[in-house]
């Protein structure tokens, strides 16, 4: 009888036991996930440009994308306008109004 009781001791100890570990590992992958999925949110001070080259919108106002050119990080509203002044980046810099 002490043998059955024991074996059903350490059967509801070990249960409980994987129980927490799988918790902790569940909550690690969340932390993973959640670590993951958030992205860089640029503001106007991480560019250097005041005007979306391709709309003139201040960046102010919100950057949605960004491109790097000639040593450069610039802010757009969106990811068209980005698309938009990679065609001819050349032509469009000028309406960048660039951070002295």
């Amino acid at each position: 009888m002490k043998s059955v009781s024991l074996i059903v001791v350490l059967f509801a100890g070990l249960s409980l036991f994987s129980c927490n570990n799988q918790s902790k590992e569940n909550k690690a992958a969340d932390t993973t996930t959640v670590a993951k999925t958030d992205s860089v949110k640029f503001t106007a001070a991480m560019v250097d440009n005041k005007r979306d080259p391709s709309c003139g919108m201040p960046v102010s106002a919100g950057i949605g994308d960004t491109a790097h050119y000639k040593n450069l990080v610039l802010g757009f509203c969106s990811k068209e306008c980005k698309d938009e002044f990679l065609q001819n980046p050349g032509k469009n810099i000028a309406a960048a109004d660039l951070k002295k």
